[in-house]
C-alpha cells in the first residue's frame, strides 16, 4: 500500500507559514535600518559574531533538499551516502582554512573581489560569469522546490504556488540585505533543526526505539531489525573510485561557492571567522545526522509496515503525517521551507555582490558607496525575480542537478582561488584559458547537455562525479603548467604576476608590509600537484 503526504487541515499549514514569513519580514525590516553603506549591505558591516555566523553558515549550506531530495538519495544510496555527505560538510572548514580567513583580512565582499585584485579585470569577468550561472542554477532549484512545497502544503496549482512563494521570499530578502540574510538564516537554522529532530523522536518512539530521546545518534537498537529486513543497508556498494570521486566533485566545488564564502567574510574578525566554523560544524552535524536518521527511518518504515513511499523526497513529511499530529507535520513543512529560504537568501546576496560590487567595480570603479548599494538592491531583486520567472518552466539544463553545479564550480573557479591565494606564479592568461576550456569540457561530457557525449554513466554522471574526476584535475594541471610556461615567455609578460600582485598574497596571509619574494613561490610543489592531477585525470577517463 502506498504512503502519501497530505495535511488533514490546510489552515494549520497556512497559519504556520504566515507566522514564519511575518518573522522573516520583521527581521528584514529592522535589519534594513542598520544598512547604511555597501559594507553593511554586502558584508553586514563585518560585524557578525561566531555563534550567529555559525548558524547562518549552516542554514545557508543546508537547503530545501536537506528535507526532500537528500532524504530520497539516502533511501537510494543507504549507508554510502554518509561518505557523500561528509565531502559536502567539510567544504566550509576547508573554505575557511584555505582562503576564507585570508580574504577576510582584505575585507572582501565575495571571492571575486580577490580575483579582481589578484588577476585583474578580464579574469574577474570570466569567474564572475561562471559564479552567476551557478548561483542562478542554485537559486532556481531552490525556487522550484519552494513552489512544490507550497503546492504540497496548500493544494494549490504549482504556478500559483511559485508566484506567492517566490515574490514573498524575494521581498524579505531584498529588504534586509546581508544583515537580514544573516539574522534570518540563523533563525531559520534553529527552526529547521527543531523540525528535523524533535518530531523524529516521537516517530522513533512509535517505531519502538529506546533511543527516541536523541534521534541523531541513539537509534542503534533498530539496527538488528534493519539488517533482518534490508540485509544490504550497511554494505559498501561501490568501488574505491566512486568514493574518491566525491572529493573533487563535492568538496572542491563548494569550497568556491560565493554565498558560503560571504558568510565567512561577514565575521567581526579573523578569530571570529575561525570560531564560526566550530559552531557551523556543531549545528550542521546535528542537522545532517538528523537527516540521516530520517532516511534510516524511511527504509525501516517501508520494511516493517509494508507501506511503500513512492515519492522518496516526501519521506519526512509522510512519516510525520503517519505518526504525528497535523500541527507537527505542518511545522516540519515549515522547517523545510525555512531551509529553502535560507539558501535562496544566500544565493541572491551572492548575485547582488557579484553584480553590484565586482562587476560594477570594473565598469565604474569610482562609483559612490550609496550608488553601489542601490545597484546591489536592484541586482538582488532582479535575480530573485528572474529565478521566479524561470521556475514557471524551468530549463532542464539549470535544474537537472545542483550537485552537478558543484563540479562545474570546482572546475572553473576553485583553482583560480586556491592557487591565487597560495602561489605567486599563478598567471592571468593561464587562469582564463584553463577555466573556460575545462568548464566547457565539463558541460559537454555531462549527460545533461549532449547525452551522446558522456563520461561515466548513471548516478556518477548525473551528479557530476565522473565529469569532475576528469575536468577538475585537468583544470588544476593546466593552470599550473600554463602559468609556469607563460611566465617565462617575454611575449606574454603582460599576463605574468606583477610585484603588486605578489604583495597581495603576503598581505592577505598577515605578513603586512614584510614582503618576501620566496614566500608562496617556487614550482616544485605545483609540479608535483600537477603530476598527481594528470594521474587522476587519466584514471577518470577509464570506463566507469
Amino acid at each position: 500500500m502506498p504512503a502519501e503526504y497530505a495535511l488533514n487541515n490546510v489552515w494549520i499549514g497556512l497559519g504556520m507559514v504566515i507566522i514564519l514569513f511575518a518573522i522573516f519580514y520583521a527581521v528584514g525590516y529592522f535589519s534594513s535600518r542598520k544598512t547604511a553603506s555597501d559594507e553593511d549591505f554586502y558584508a553586514a558591516g563585518f560585524s557578525i559574531g561566531p555563534v550567529t555566523n555559525g548558524l547562518g553558515m549552516a542554514a545557508t549550506w543546508a537547503s530545501l533538499a536537506t528535507f526532500l531530495g537528500v532524504i530520497a538519495l539516502i533511501l537510494r544510496l543507504q549507508v554510502p551516502f554518509v561518505y557523500l555527505w561528509i565531502q559536502w560538510a567539510i567544504s566550509i572548514p576547508l573554505l575557511t582554512l584555505l582562503y576564507g580567513t585570508s580574504l577576510r583580512r582584505m575585507k572582501a565582499f565575495t571571492p571575486a573581489s580577490f580575483i579582481r585584485q589578484r588577476y585583474g579585470k578580464p579574469s574577474t569577468i570570466v569567474i564572475v560569469c561562471w559564479m552567476i550561472l551557478i548561483m542562478i542554477m542554485y537559486a532556481l532549484g531552490q525556487m522550484v522546490g519552494l513552489g512544490q512545497a507550497f503546492e504540497l502544503l496548500f493544494g494549490v496549482p504549482y504556478n500559483i504556488a511559485i508566484i506567492v512563494a517566490g515574490l514573498a521570499t524575494v521581498g524579505f530578502i531584498t529588504i534586509g540585505g546581508m544583515y537580514g540574510a544573516t539574522y534570518n538564516a540563523a533563525f531559520q537554522m534553529v527552526v529547521m533543526t527543531i523540525a528535523m529532530i524533535v518530531p523524529m523522536g516521537a516517530i522513533m518512539k512509535a517505531m519502538g526505539s529506546s533511543g527516541w530521546w536523541f534521534p541523531p545518534l541513539a537509534y542503534g537498537d533498530m539496527v538488528p531489525d534493519m539488517i533482518k529486513n534490508i540485509p544490504t543497508f550497511f554494505d559498501m556498494k561501490y568501488d574505491f573510485r566512486w568514493y574518491f570521486a566525491l572529493i573533487p566533485a563535492f568538496t572542491l566545488g563548494p569550497v568556491a561557492l560565493p554565498h558560503l564564502a560571504m558568510k565567512v567574510f561577514t565575521s567581526s574578525s579573523v578569530k571570529s571567522a575561525r570560531w564560526a566554523v566550530v559552531w557551523f560544524a556543531l549545528f550542521l552535524g546535528l542537522l545532517f545526522s538528523g537527516t540521516y536518521v530520517v532516511g534510516f527511518a524511511g527504509n525501516y518504515f517501508t520494511a516493517t509496515t509494508g507501506r511503500i513511499i513512492e515519492k522518496a523526497d516526501q519521506t519526512i513529511l509522510i512519516l510525520n503525517v503517519f505518526y504525528n499530529p497535523t500541527l507537527v507535520a505542518a511545522f516540519v513543512m515549515g522547517g523545510a521551507i525555512a531551509a529553502g529560504l535560507s539558501t535562496i537568501g544566500g544565493n541572491l546576496m551572492a548575485i547582488a555582490g557579484l553584480v553590484g560590487s565586482d562587476l560594477l567595480g570594473i565598469i565604474a570603479p569610482n562609483m559612490e558607496s550609496a550608488k553601489k548599494m542601490k545597484w546591489g538592491y536592484a541586482a538582488l531583486g532582479l535575480g530573485g525575480l528572474a529565478a521566479v520567472l524561470m521556475a514557471f518552466n524551468p530549463p532542464r539544463f539549470l535544474v537537472t542537478s545542483i550537485l552537478w553545479a558543484f563540479g562545474l564550480l570546482a572546475t572553473t573557479a576553485t583553482p583560480a582561488i586556491l592557487l591565487g591565494v597560495w602561489w605567486k606564479e599563478a598567471n592571468k592568461l593561464a587562469l582564463i584559458i584553463s577555466s573556460m576550456v575545462c568548464g566547457i569540457i565539463f558541460i559537454v561530457i555531462s549527460p545533461h547537455v549532449l547525452p551522446s557525449i558522456c563520461v561515466g554513466s548513471g548516478l556518477v554522471a548525473a551528479l557530476g562525479m565522473s565529469g569532475g574526476m576528469v575536468t577538475i584535475p585537468l583544470s588544476f594541471a593546466m593552470f599550473i603548467i600554463l602559468s609556469i610556461a607563460f611566465n617565462r615567455m617575454p611575449a606574454l609578460k603582460a599576463y605574468a604576476p606583477t610585484l603588486a600582485d605578489k604583495k597581495v598574497i603576503d598581505r592577505i596571509h598577515g605578513w603586512g608590509p614584510d614582503y618576501d619574494e620566496s614566500r608562496y613561490n617556487g614550482i616544485k610543489w605545483p609540479l608535483i600537484i600537477s603530476a598527481v592531477c594528470v594521474a587522476v585525470f587519466i584514471w577518470g577517463l577509464q570506463p566507469w
